[in-house]
């Protein structure tokens, strides 16, 4: 079974996600910051962060850099609500990012992406 961390500020679009990606048998964190993104990483191990870019509470870089050095197996989904980094450059900043989505793409494909990720 996958364990997946996601790191969102938004709750409803968090509790979504996890309730979905939990419908699929996947075991599921949540954390709505930097800090509790960071306590989770060092309790857990995961094979998939979902990472939102604009967290309410730190940096979604300094997660990365973090889970890198903590975790380097663990691949990284970026998830923006907007324009940011469009041109592909995410991947220049986030070295342990593998992909990138729009906050409002269907759940469903963002389910797709963590099964994806998880096992390779």
């Amino acid at each position: 079974m996958s364990r997946v961390l996601i790191v969102e500020s938004e709750p409803g679009l968090g509790q979504a996600w996890k309730r979905h990606l939990e419908a699929e048998h996947v075991r599921v964190s949540l954390a709505r910051g930097q800090q509790e993104a960071v306590t989770q990483l060092l309790l857990y191990e995961f094979d998939v962060i979902v990472l939102d870019l604009f967290l309410a509470e730190g940096s979604a870089l300094a997660v990365s850099d973090f889970a890198s050095y903590r975790q380097p197996g663990a691949q990284v989904i970026v998830v923006s609500g907007g324009p940011v980094f469009a041109d592909g450059s995410i991947f220049r900043h986030c070295s342990n990012a593998r992909a990138m989505m729009r906050t409002d793409a269907p759940v469903e494909d963002l389910a797709a992406m963590v099964e994806h990720f998880a096992v390779h």
